[in-house]
């Protein structure tokens, strides 16, 4: 769904689709059956969805232009758009290895972002791919980290091939989370400081940043600040919500000074949350972003 920021600016919200239910390429026809009667629901013209793949799929979806297209029909029937996909987790159980200095990590992003490109909307400039915060900081030392840098130079290099390739770039975020390299502000800081910033980048959830940062606005600031790009912002679904450090974060983003991001994707509670629930979330959201003045792209921006 595209929503216009008051400053003119694009920003593209997506739903994410979950990793236990779509681990071969009906089932994630399948999931577009729900958020397309999603999209009815809401009366929009068009929904975006945030795709995960496992890695074996990926790697077919990769090398079989046929198979990418029957997606993107899929995906045009239903009115539904996909400018991110998810590369954090693994496998069909969620799990998260391997971590960022084992190039299958490498290899499984740049097959998400190879499927991405033919998935985006002919108007599209370019989308991303969202992955893990490196690896597990228990354990992570020097040989880790010279690992990473090379593999990390090699994915921009191959960011680069695509993007020259196609006419179109995919910038890749790692996600901060507890218990992993990246984690507060300044420790993502300090990781990404000699990342390709063109092409990679951060993906903030604003989840985490609530519960662990002291302070999730000025943590962004430190991140932007760094020069890093936040290429996509992640929010658990929040209706109900009594917290308001996650509005604070979605202030600091979205607010008169933004966007700081053109990518916003609402995570879902469970798996196989009824079309009604997942509605109301992205409803509830949106209300939240129009008292910013997001608005749909075809609509006024509402005066604040």
């Amino acid at each position: 769904m595209r929503l216009r920021h008051p400053s003119g600016r694009i920003v593209h919200l997506s739903c994410g689709l979950t990793a236990a239910t779509t681990g071969n390429l009906p089932a994630v026809v399948a999931q577009l059956d729900t958020y397309g009667a999603v999209r009815a629901r809401l009366g929009a013209e068009s929904l975006g969805v945030s795709l995960w793949l496992p890695p074996a799929l990926a790697a077919a979806l990769a090398v079989e232009s046929r198979a990418r297209t029957r997606l993107r029909a899929e995906l045009d029937a239903r009115r539904l758009d996909v400018v991110t996909m998810s590369g954090a987790p693994f496998d069909e159980g969620g799990g998260e290895t391997p971590a960022w200095n084992e190039p299958a990590r490498r290899e499984y992003t740049l097959d998400l972002a190879r499927i991405l490109l033919d998935l985006l909307d002919e108007d599209a400039v370019r989308g991303n791919v969202s992955t893990i915060g490196i690896g597990p900081s228990e354990g992570w030392g020097e040989p880790e980290e010279k690992a990473t840098a090379g593999i990390l130079r090699r994915l921009s290099h191959g960011l680069a091939d695509l993007a020259w390739q196609n006419g179109r770039a995919v910038r890749v975020g790692f996600q901060p989370a507890a218990g992993r390299v990246l984690d507060t502000p300044e420790q993502t800081v300090a990781a990404l400081s000699r990342i390709d910033k063109d092409r990679l980048g951060v993906c903030l959830d604003l989840g985490h940043a609530a519960e662990h940062w002291s302070d999730p606005a000025a943590g962004i600031e430190t991140l932007t600040d760094a020069g890093l790009a936040i290429v996509e912002v992640r929010l658990s679904a929040v209706a109900g919500s009594t917290t308001g450090a996650w509005r604070e974060g979605l202030d600091r983003l979205f607010g008169r000074q933004g966007p700081l991001t053109e990518n916003l994707t609402l995570v879902s509670r469970a798996p196989d949350q009824p079309v009604e629930q997942i509605a109301g979330d992205v409803a509830y959201l949106l209300a939240e972003l129009a008292a910013l003045g997001l608005a749909p792209e075809n609509e006024p921006c509402p005066a604040r």
